[in-house]
């Protein structure tokens, strides 16, 4: 009796929420059998060329027979995916395999209506991903030659298509493996569709505020009025459903009542009636809402629920959501002229963009860049994050001439691996500072709901230095930096030149800088600057301008004591010009001054940036310098190592999973590890297990003298003083003293196994660890063995993909690596060799999230070579990264 075939299982891991080209959203899932009715009323809504190019014929309608082959599927050898808006299918694409198992074909469907946004590169990157995870590597696909929309979406996707023409056919086909060219397509698409879907919410044509009230005070009727007194250059809507008359026009009683389109609407109804209005706003074909109303992070698993219903609802409507708990947003920009937000008056505009996280920190953030005179471009306060996020603005800004700086503070971080990719490519042309919390990442605010990291303390701040972001841990310090980078040009280098009236608060600063990492040039304490204004004005120019113009000077520092007959703004208005004149930044610090009335900590004469306390500049200059440093390394240079076999890695991995249930994890023996790592051109020293002297002998025999012994017990293998290793052992005799000897020592411990290993050079010990984390990802750790790890937490952290100079700073950034170059007359050690061994470690962590932990240790590190001595390998099944090859909204 033949078995019935398994039942399909649903593969709800392939749905997403997705951005369109245009800005807009739409939801991706798999077809299923209850998708028939949608599918057909999908076909006769196209029209008559559309349907002829799908099916090369034209037919009114599918039969039964083709909408059950079409919907009813096995999500493995044949897969449908259909993206929706509001309900409706606007685009399907399928694959089907063919008798190679290998290959699949491919076909697209998108309707009338929605052709030209962008769906049938989506689709046909999420066919790839799940073509892929079913062990498929090439597609083929038949396409009319009138069909140039579609022949334009293969040839624009990054693969190498290769075609052929027959019986009025073009033949195309094309592997499906993600290369340079192709993820770098999918990242440009990606950018300009969430760009614009933020410039829709930020430069809207038209707002609705809804729930704008009467009532002096309410959010509802402070936001209407902040629109509408800030000078919002579009048309302004009120919507209540009670109140006759609000802030001066009539208002309408629904959304729907709005004549004409929406581009924004902002909600302040009660906490029990936004899903209501979110719904009725996706109906009215709103393009983006920004919930204000507070309460979902105070409802605990139900406020939650619902906030994760109403990004949902508004995606699949077509919308973006900012909030909830949002304060709202801001746009500068006169032919904009948007204040959309809780501030009562429209910021003042300059350079910086702003996202910022709860509402109560948004407020310190805005209070403190307003005090500091600080000119803000674009402002966004995403609330509870649960939709867009700190990386829509990141891409948004990129493109934005308005902004040239950027600013967010974090409070959670959804997804770190596309910040990174993001920030830094934004931070080679605008500087993007980062304030956040030491528990980032281990904690979550309310109403938050992203994944935590359990990745060992700094690697998420390694993740944002290798990004190029200037990370800062307060507002203060945010604003403190963000002074520096909109009003001045970025030092070319680390020097240096402090000028002061005092010897003593110029040697402070001194000390101060060298602390900082800064490079003190030249230091001129001895100014004179009682002699008047029309003295000391001219004298203080031209010092600071004689200093500026060395070649060694990149930056200078003023510190002044308070001198009689000049003030704050004339000695302010001296330095912009010194700055102006030599093109290199200049800073200002007003000490000791007592008068109230007067406010330093801020931007003078038009740009200067200044500060009230010395120690405050110099942390802010070396922030920016370290920056500008980055800045000029090159791009970066991804080098993949040679002799590297992906495809067949995953292969072995896939087969060792198969019996692996749910989170379970399984450690790899030492033969398996041997063969995964040998695919990525790795080799470990061979050891042998043994449990007779007479099979150590043969062994060491084989391997060749000198040999080691060591414990299989992983506590004391590395534990020299504890009789777990025995090294340079000569002859048989030896040897057979030496089993013996340890057996007798680790006895204690139990009946531990024992292995000979043949001896490597000597050289200094190291750890490289690689896990996947929740939140992260690949993460790579590297230490010197021993107490520097073991002991003082000695250890450096890099999130692949790791570039050339990424590799090169890891080997280098723990405190304990001097013993690598040489330390106290040793010889140093082979660093292009260990940089390598890292290079390929990282580049298969990042392939294969599979492998849960790895951890090689020791790796000794000679002067001629670098040998791996032991690794350790878990695999367990993957979690679904937050940044892979297909466009996918995080939900």
């Amino acid at each position: 009796m033949v078995k019935p075939a398994p039942e399909p299982v649903y593969p709800a891991h392939w749905e997403a929420d997705v951005v369109l080209r245009d800005g807009s959203t739409g939801h991706l899932r798999p077809m299923t059998p209850a998708d028939a009715p949608a599918v057909q009323a999908f076909h006769m809504a196209q029209s008559q060329n559309s349907i002829y190019l799908r099916f090369f014929t034209y037919k009114s309608s599918l039969t039964p027979k083709e909408l059950r082959r079409f919907t009813e599927l096995d999500y493995r050898d044949r897969v449908a995916f259909v993206i929706t808006r509001g309900g409706d299918i606007i685009g399907i694409g399928r694959y089907d395999r063919l008798d190679d198992p290998a290959e699949a074909e491919v076909a697209f469907n998108v309707s009338d209506a929605n052709q030209g946004r962008g769906l049938g590169s989506i689709l046909l990157e999420h066919l790839a991903a799940a073509a892929r995870e079913n062990g498929i590597g090439q597609f083929t696909a038949e396409v009319l030659p009138e069909n140039r929309k579609m022949l334009q979406v293969f040839s624009d996707a990054g693969y190498e298509v290769h075609r052929h023409f027959d019986e009025g056919v073009v033949s195309l086909a094309f592997d499906i493996d993600p290369t340079q060219k192709s993820r770098a397509v999918m990242e440009s698409r990606e950018h300009r569709a969430e760009a614009r879907s933020v410039a829709g919410l930020v430069a809207p044509a038209s707002i609705a505020v809804i729930g704008a009230s009467r009532a002096w005070g309410s959010i509802g009727q402070q936001l209407l009025e902040h629109v509408v007194e800030g000078g919002f250059t579009g048309a302004v809507h009120a919507v209540n459903q009670e109140a006759l008359e609000v802030s001066g026009m009539m208002p309408y009683a629904t959304i729907a009542d709005v004549p004409g389109p929406v581009d924004l609407a902002i909600i302040a109804v009660p906490y029990d009636q936004v899903a209501t209005v979110v719904e009725q706003c996706g109906a009215a074909g709103v393009k983006g809402v920004v919930v204000a109303t507070a309460g979902f992070a105070d409802d605990g698993v139900h406020g939650l629920a619902l906030q994760r219903a109403l990004v949902r609802q508004a995606r699949a409507n077509g919308m973006r959501l900012v909030g909830p708990a949002s304060l709202g947003l801001a746009n500068t920009d006169p032919a904009v002229s948007l204040n959309a937000s809780m501030a009562p008056e429209l910021p003042l505009r300059g350079g910086l963009g702003i996202f910022s996280q709860s509402a109560a920190l948004g407020v310190s953030l805005h209070a403190s860049l307003s005090r500091r005179d600080v000119g803000l471009s674009t402002v966004l306060s995403a609330g509870n994050r649960a939709d867009v996020s700190g990386n829509d603005l990141m891409q948004f800004w990129e493109d934005d001439p308005n902004t040239t700086a950027c600013g967010l503070y974090l409070e959670s971080i959804g997804n770190p691996r596309k910040f990174s990719r993001i920030s830094r490519r934004l931070a080679r042309s605008k500087p993007v500072i980062v304030a956040k919390s030491d528990t980032m990442g281990l904690q979550l605010p309310p109403g938050h709901a992203v994944r935590t990291t359990q990745a060992p303390p700094g690697a998420l701040d390694a993740m944002l230095r290798q990004s190029g972001v200037i990370r800062v841990n307060t507002i203060e310090q945010l604003t403190d930096v963000a002074q520096l980078v909109v009003g001045l040009p970025l030092p070319r280098g680390p020097r240096l030149a402090i000028f002061s009236n005092s010897l003593a608060l110029g040697k402070v600063v001194a000390d101060a800088a060298g602390h900082e990492g800064l490079e003190v040039a030249a230091v001129v304490a001895d100014l004179e600057l009682d002699t008047g204004q029309s003295r000391a004005l001219p004298m203080l120019r031209r010092t600071v301008s004689q200093a500026l113009a060395r070649p060694d000077v990149d930056q200078a520092i003023v510190t002044l004591l308070p001198a009689a007959g000049l003030t704050v703004d004339a000695i302010a208005a001296t330095l912009k010009a010194c700055s102006d004149d030599a093109g290199k930044p200049v800073v200002a610090v007003f000490a000791g001054i007592v008068d109230r009335r007067i406010d330093v900590n801020r931007q003078l004469a038009g740009g200067l940036p200044s500060y009230s306390s010395p120690g405050t500049a110099i942390a802010a200059m070396a922030a920016v310098a370290r920056y500008a440093k980055w800045r000029t390394l090159q791009k970066p240079s991804f080098d993949l190592p040679a002799g590297v076999d992906t495809d067949a890695a995953g292969q072995l991995l896939e087969q060792w999973l198969a019996g692996v249930a749910g989170d379970g994890l399984v450690e790899l023996s030492p033969a398996r590890t041997r063969q995964l790592l040998a695919l990525y051109g790795i080799d470990v020293l061979e050891s042998v297990p043994f449990t007779t002297d007479d099979e150590a002998v043969a062994a060491a025999e084989r391997l060749g003298w000198p040999v080691a012994i060591k414990t299989l017990e992983a506590t004391l293998r590395h534990r020299l003083d504890l009789g777990g290793v025995r090294i340079n052992i000569e002859d048989a005799a030896s040897l057979r003293r030496n089993i013996g000897h340890m057996r007798k020592l680790l006895e204690p411990y139990g009946n531990v196994g024992l292995e000979v290993q043949s001896m490597a050079e000597v050289g200094q010990s190291c750890t490289l660890r690689a896990i996947e984390d929740p939140l992260l990802g690949p993460v790579v750790s590297f230490g010197l063995s021993g107490d520097a790890v073991n002991l003082l937490d000695d250890w450096a952290h890099r999130i692949p993909p790791l570039t050339v100079d990424d590799v090169a700073e890891l080997v280098r950034a723990p405190r304990a690596a001097k013993r690598l170059f040489g330390y106290a007359g040793l010889p140093a050690g082979n660093l292009p060799a260990l940089e390598g061994l890292i290079a390929r470690v990282a580049l298969m962590k990042d392939e294969h999230p599979e492998i849960a932990w790895v951890e090689f240790n020791p790796v000794l590190v000679g002067p001629g070579t670098v040998t791996v001595l032991a690794v350790r390998l878990r695999i367990g099944n993957a979690a679904q990264r937050t940044d892979s090859a297909r466009r996918a909204m995080i939900s």
